[in-house]
């Protein structure tokens, strides 16, 4: 079967590489971007961070199958494939190593913000000792802003801490509460309590049109002045403007960005200027996540061949 790997030949860790090793018997390209020209001859398309649209898949003579190397779906017209017969499945993070990574990383970004980084690496330049001080996380309450997989692996972590753990979930949010020991969980209406009570605001929900922005000048007027957003989701979660705008009158404390408005998004841009740390979309790229990926993807690409259902195939 002929698979295209539509990013850069070394992205995601190596992920191409290790895929290849897994299926040799299988043909793999590269497309060199987050996109593609052409499906045609592609039995396998896996999309990285691209869009796929209806007009992508009308010419697609052969794609049967498209396997995201991980949890995101967003970008792919799930409406146009069912149509067309083509099957769509992901990685759930839960399963794979993955929503543990990303946990790893939002509190990397927790404690690098509560530590004050820039402040430490002029503290460094200046020849400075035992500056700047900084924040604890004990005592602190940490608000979720979703409960799957990544906010259940933050949530176990985060216990070590000595926080106080606040939650939003769509769906049942008193059975998450208790199962992961919160303090209070509520649902997507009652979001303010948890903005107006929370020191670090964590993003770790899918991206869908309904909830695209949903962290703007509304959001941003309700949280503390020293709170901190963290995304680990998707860009499209937060509004950018608005973002700049609560970062530049220190309407909020700070941020930490592991996704953005653009990917790979403009190192120059001028919200980097304030308080925000930030990595490029490196959460679930660890070397047990990436395995975990690897061995998930394969299993559906055999599964694929022997006429079988793909795996956390999306209706």
């Amino acid at each position: 079967m002929k698979i295209l790997f539509a990013a850069h030949e070394n992205a995601w860790g190596g992920f191409l590489g290790l895929i290849r090793n897994e299926l040799p018997q299988h043909s793999f390209s590269a497309s060199g971007r987050f996109g593609f020209d052409d499906l045609k001859g592609y039995d396998v398309l896996i999309p990285t961070m691209s869009v796929v649209r209806r007009e992508h898949l009308v010419d697609a003579d052969r794609l049967r199958l498209i396997q995201q190397c991980g949890a995101g779906l967003e970008g792919v017209d799930l409406g146009a494939a069912r149509a067309m017969n083509i099957m769509v499945a992901n990685v759930p993070s839960g399963i794979s190593g993955n929503a543990d990574s990303v946990a790893e990383l939002g509190i990397y970004l927790m404690i690098g913000l509560s530590r004050d980084f820039r402040k430490m690496a002029l503290s460094l330049a200046g020849r400075q000792t035992g500056t700047p001080a900084g924040r604890a996380l004990s005592g602190k309450t940490v608000g979720l802003i979703g409960l799957g997989g990544i906010g259940t692996a933050l949530a176990r972590r985060l216990k070590s801490f000595d926080v106080h753990l606040m939650g939003i979930k769509r769906d049942d949010p008193q059975k998450a509460k208790e199962e992961l020991g919160l303090e209070w969980a509520g649902t997507p209406a009652e979001m303010e309590k948890l903005l107006s009570h929370a020191d670090y605001v964590v993003l770790c929900l899918p991206l869908t049109p309904e909830n695209m922005h949903m962290i703007g000048r509304q959001a941003f007027s309700q949280m503390k002045r020293d709170a901190f957003l963290i995304n680990l989701s998707r860009g499209g979660l937060v509004d950018r403007a608005a973002l700049e705008e609560a970062l530049a009158s220190e309407e909020i404390g700070g941020a930490g960005l592991d996704v953005f408005w653009e990917e790979p998004v403009d190192p120059d841009d001028p919200i980097f200027s304030y308080n925000v740390l930030a990595t490029p979309h490196i959460a679930g790229a660890t070397d047990i996540s990436i395995q975990g990926i690897v061995r998930a993807v394969a299993e559906n690409i055999r599964r694929l061949e022997k006429g079988q259902a793909p795996l956390y195939q999306k209706e």
